[in-house]
């Protein structure tokens, strides 16, 4: 290599140092002190969100809500915390939110589906129509409330299955929400000639006789019609969601074998056919 082209890049390095000299002597105290500031908000940021979440567990406020919050407060706290680091070293961030916002803009129209799912998670932590624990029902699937995701709500049933149902098909369904329990609702038919209320007094106490029907609410035993049958009589009683079919079966048996001991006759259906020659 000749002098001249070795003369020339050792003033370019020469050039590329004193830039850098020159940056980190001009704005050293501005790296530094970003540097300590940004490191000071994220301390802020999680103590704030430790503290939110103490005290929602202090109150019993569900653990999705409380989650949800002090992740949004930690979060705003480290973009105003970043928003301040940058303005310490002089960036502006003007460009910088109106490049994010027409990103967003373009990002929403793409990904509709998914924000909307987004917008109803943050509407059912918020208004909380239930919380994890409980029994729904909507559009026809039931099942226990297993977790509340932004995008979706997970439940699960008495077959240990997964059931994942995304939050836009949630928010403005018609939702029951019967808690930790579960409705039981079945009927027999009885003999004309039978006593209803020596009937109805059975069952009850067959009922009663399994520890998993809910005794805070009481179960319904009670006339539900007249057919060309018998009399037919109704039975409701609720049951954990998570025994639903294990305590129907357990108590449907219990109930016929106290109707065959009270030598209670259960009508069957007679179809007569004519036949002409």
């Amino acid at each position: 290599m000749d002098q001249p082209s070795l003369d020339k890049e050792l003033a370019q390095l020469q050039s590329a140092y004193n830039l850098i000299t020159e940056f980190l002597v001009q704005y050293s105290f501005q790296l530094i002190g970003a540097l300590l500031i940004f490191l000071l908000g994220l301390w802020v940021a999680s103590k704030a969100a430790s503290f939110v979440a103490n005290q929602f567990e202090k109150h019993n406020v569900d653990i999705t809500l409380s989650n949800f919050t002090s992740n949004l407060v930690r979060i705003i706290i480290i973009i105003m915390v970043a928003v301040i680091c940058l303005g310490k070293l002089g960036i502006s961030v003007t460009p910088m939110v109106a490049a994010i916002g027409a990103a967003s803009l373009g990002a929403g129209l793409a990904l509709q589906g998914m924000l909307s799912n987004y917008a109803a998670g943050v509407t059912i932590i918020v208004t909380r129509p239930f919380i994890v624990g409980n029994t729904i029902e909507v559009k026809g699937v039931s099942g226990v409330v297993a977790q509340i995701k932004l995008g979706l709500t997970i439940l699960t049933n008495e077959e240990g299955e997964q059931i994942s149902i995304p939050n836009k098909h949630i928010i403005g369904e018609i939702l029951h929400n019967s808690f930790e329990y579960k409705l039981v609702e079945t009927s027999l038919n009885i003999d004309y000639q039978a006593d209803p209320a020596a009937v109805i007094a059975i069952i009850e106490q067959a009922i009663m006789l399994s520890d998993k029907v809910n005794q805070e609410q009481k179960s319904l035993v009670g006339i539900n019609g007249f057919n060309s049958i018998g009399i037919e009589v109704g039975i409701r009683y609720w049951v954990p969601t998570a025994h639903y079919f294990q305590a129907k079966y357990e108590i449907n048996q219990f109930v016929i074998l106290a109707l065959k001991q009270a030598n209670i006759h259960i009508p069957c259906p007679v179809r007569e056919i004519q036949i002409q020659h």
